[in-house]
């Protein structure tokens, strides 16, 4: 299921999502860089590599990728991960 809205917070600490169903979700931006499943962090997680300080990041891209997923562009960088609905209804607690 697709959100209905996807929009960064003020100062991009977070990504508001509103699913059809009525739920909303907040999900910080440093929970959802830890949460990328490109291979770069996924190589880093497998190796307990040392990943830098992400308190002070911000979303500052938002890239819908077909119909099922979205691509964000955090201020330190990163733009590789993809991130499918599910994945974020997940990380969203619902």
């Amino acid at each position: 299921m697709a959100p209905i809205e996807l929009r960064a917070t003020p100062g991009g600490a977070a990504l508001a999502v509103a699913w059809p169903d009525g739920s909303t979700a907040t999900l910080a931006a440093a929970a959802l860089r830890r949460a990328c499943r490109c291979a770069e962090c996924t190589a880093a997680h497998a190796t307990a590599a040392a990943l830098p300080d992400r308190q002070n990041l911000a979303i500052i891209a938002i890239d819908p990728i077909g119909g099922y997923a979205v691509n964000i562009g955090f201020s330190d960088g990163h733009a590789r991960g993809i991130y499918p609905w599910a994945l974020l209804r997940e990380l969203g607690g619902a």
